[in-house]
């Protein structure tokens, strides 16, 4: 296992008991997926992580014994349990001596919890929110690397499908098309449902693909990305089969205004709103604010959907080294759509693009 592997593990799990001190907690179970993976390092599907200021413990069951054993670096443990997950916890919880134990308030169901704190018996079970998700907004270097090597991979399928769109292709065609490509030249899988929505279906930002053929004068929205060891891409873009109407012209270029405003405006110390806000308006001010409906963007890792948010609601500062999609889009009903959407790191003077394709209008025959 490599050097840097164990560092970069060792130095998440002093960030995180570094964030239990200060809010006094004894310890943290972490079971939501993709922060047991990015605390822990094991990729199963199953298991509850365990940690206090001096220990760092797994508990699984024994389909994941060895993988766990596999997976983790030095300084964790890898507990088995038979039955009950909460009594395996709650015997830790007592070994430890816990007087506390904080919990995902986000991820745990109302049913666990009764559960853990009936077998928890005097130890207080506190739900809190975003410890790891914190620690996860900032990417470290190898994070990076995944994630831009998820985004090549997305230009890629891109780059291929030009060739596959003319009139007569269904959406459903080009959807797996695009994940078949990315899966070929070396993801482990799509990092959600393949979007693609050509004529008035582009309205619907997270159209399902359907058996819809292309039509001369589609707009065709794709949106799709990569997983790299985990990492996410995420991309959209919007092309036209065939020649572009007027309006389509015209919509297409107040959204590229609108998403060049909204990388101009990325930098660590905006908050969400802030960035937000440089895209929206561009929008407004052409007419079309009523069909802006979503938010700019979203933060990206080991999933696709994370912290932080560039949207109205994102008040707090973006931190130098998180990675964020900026994504405005136009959906008018019965007519249909475009969304253009870069990958983006926010460094502390602007943004470092990852997606390289094109943001032209490209008129494919």
């Amino acid at each position: 296992m490599g050097e840097g592997r164990v560092e970069r593990m060792q130095s998440r799990l002093d960030k995180l008991r570094g964030l239990m001190s200060q809010q006094e907690l004894d310890a943290c179970l972490i079971m939501q997926p993709e922060n047991r993976r990015y605390i822990s390092g094991f990729t199963g599907s199953a298991g509850a992580l365990v940690i206090t200021s001096d220990a760092a413990i797994l508990v699984t069951d024994f389909r994941y014994i060895t993988q766990a054993q596999d997976e983790l670096t030095e300084g964790f443990v890898v507990e088995s349990y038979d039955k009950e997950i909460v009594d395996a916890i709650a015997t830790l919880a007592r070994n430890h001596r816990l007087k506390n134990l904080a919990v995902e308030a986000d991820y745990v169901t109302l049913r666990f919890y009764d559960k853990l704190k009936t077998a928890c018996g005097g130890v207080d079970i506190l739900p809190r929110e975003g410890l790891v998700e914190s620690l996860r907004a900032v990417k470290d270097p190898y994070e990076i690397e995944k994630i831009s090597e998820a985004a090549r991979l997305g230009d890629e399928a891109f780059s291929h499908i030009l060739g596959m769109i003319k009139p007569g292709i269904p959406e459903m065609d080009i959807a797996l098309e695009i994940e078949w490509t990315m899966r070929k030249k070396g993801a482990l899988r799509a990092a959600f449902d393949v979007i693609v929505a050509s004529g008035s279906r582009g309205a619907l930002p997270h159209a399902k693909p359907s058996h819809r053929p292309l039509e001369p004068g589609d707009l065709v929205v794709m949106d799709f990305g990569a997983v790299v060891d985990g990492y996410c891409g995420d991309m959209t873009r919007t092309v036209c089969v065939g020649k572009a109407s007027a309006k389509a012209r015209e919509i297409y270029q107040v959204v590229s205004r609108a998403q060049a405003a909204g990388l101009a405006a990325v930098r660590a110390g905006r908050t969400g709103r802030d960035v937000d806000c440089e895209a929206r308006e561009i929008i407004r001010e052409a007419g079309y604010g009523d069909y802006f409906g979503h938010g700019l963007g979203h933060g990206v890792g080991l999933a696709v959907h994370e912290s932080p948010r560039l949207s109205q609601s994102g008040t707090d500062p973006l931190p130098c080294g998180a990675v964020v999609t900026v994504e405005p889009g136009i959906y008018i009903p019965g007519w249909g759509g475009v969304r253009i959407e870069d990958l983006v790191v926010v460094r502390e003077t602007g943004c470092q693009i990852l997606t390289r394709s094109t943001k032209e209008l490209l008129e494919l025959d």
